[in-house]
């Protein structure tokens, strides 16, 4: 199979139909084997109705029905373990992302050597100041962090090699940063596309000014994961022995200048400091450490309740 489109949904009813139709035409025109994937990810409104009515008119369509909202992450994850196609990309189902730019983005990847193509929205129909300005921000942030210099990282429409979506894993809000998440899995060929930014025709964003604070806290997930992913100790081990030590030198030098006669122990300012720096090295060691490694090996990270699939 050529190309699995999928599409992360989320009451998006009347939307659907319109996209389909267009995706139909487009690989129809370049003669593309294809299949659609739309994950409703816990929709409210008649999107489950609107996908099992595509199937039954044509079978490339697929679905797959979260039984409450998880987040575009897990739609994401969930429609990269289904697809099948040599080429996956990846698209808003607001009909904000085009269709028509599918066939170039599978070019990048089969004839460029591309593993990954983000498209770059240059040109946007969102609000100046709810979302242009702070994606802006954003991806200037995310380009100085990662070494990655893409305009748009949160880009909906992107193109995948195969390997790619099978050898990464996005969870949480990690969707905003999948070309990070694939240089680090060693992906390095990541390039960027002008594509067409359309206003939305129906329904409303279902963004917020949240995701902007859950963004920033993300990266910093990432690029300590990237870091010290495989040997946290690195991070947890280097800060806590600072401390630790800080505190150690501190508390000699107060038990000193104790038994010279010239401090009261505890009234010694520097005597709580000692003790704060060495319980802030232990904890380092001990929750830190513990915690993200937990977080990071739990067994059901990317568990999701699928409703229905078809």
């Amino acid at each position: 199979m050529d190309i699995s489109i999928v599409v992360p949904s989320y009451n998006e009813a009347e939307s659907l139909p319109h996209l389909a139709e267009w995706i139909d035409r487009v690989m129809k025109e370049h003669g593309f084997s294809y299949e659609v994937i739309i994950v409703d990810d816990g929709s409210n409104d008649g999107t489950w109705q609107a996908a099992e009515k595509l199937h039954s008119e044509n079978h490339a369509y697929r679905g797959i029905k979260f039984r409450r909202n998880y987040g575009k992450s897990a739609a994401l994850n969930t429609g990269f373990a289904a697809a099948q196609g040599d080429v996956v990309i990846t698209m808003d189902a607001d009909l904000q992302d085009s269709p028509d730019e599918v066939p170039e983005l599978y070019r990048m990847i089969k004839e460029d050597g591309y593993d990954l193509v983000s498209g770059w929205k240059k040109k946007r129909y969102d609000s100046k100041i709810a979302k242009n300005i702070p994606s802006k921000l954003f991806n200037w942030t995310t380009r100085k962090m990662s070494g990655i210099y893409l305009h748009d990282f949160n880009c909906g429409l992107k193109a995948y090699r195969h390997d790619v979506v099978k050898s990464i894993e996005v969870y949480g809000e990690m969707h905003r940063y999948i070309p990070v998440i694939a240089k680090w899995a060693g992906f390095s060929k990541i390039g960027e596309k002008v594509v067409q930014h359309r206003k939305r025709e129906f329904g409303v964003t279902k963004f917020g000014m949240n995701r902007f604070i859950n963004g920033y806290l993300d990266l910093m997930s990432i690029m300590f994961m990237s870091k010290f992913g495989k040997q946290p100790m690195h991070f947890f081990g280097a800060v806590g022995s600072i401390s630790g030590l800080f505190g150690l030198i501190s508390l000699v030098v107060v038990v000193i200048m104790r038994l010279s006669g010239r401090i009261a122990l505890t009234n010694s300012v520097w005597f709580y400091l000692s003790m704060l720096f060495l319980v802030l090295g232990v904890m380092l060691f001990l929750a830190g450490f513990i915690g993200e490694l937990v977080c990071r090996n739990s067994s059901t990270r990317n568990q999701y309740l699928i409703e229905k699939e078809i």
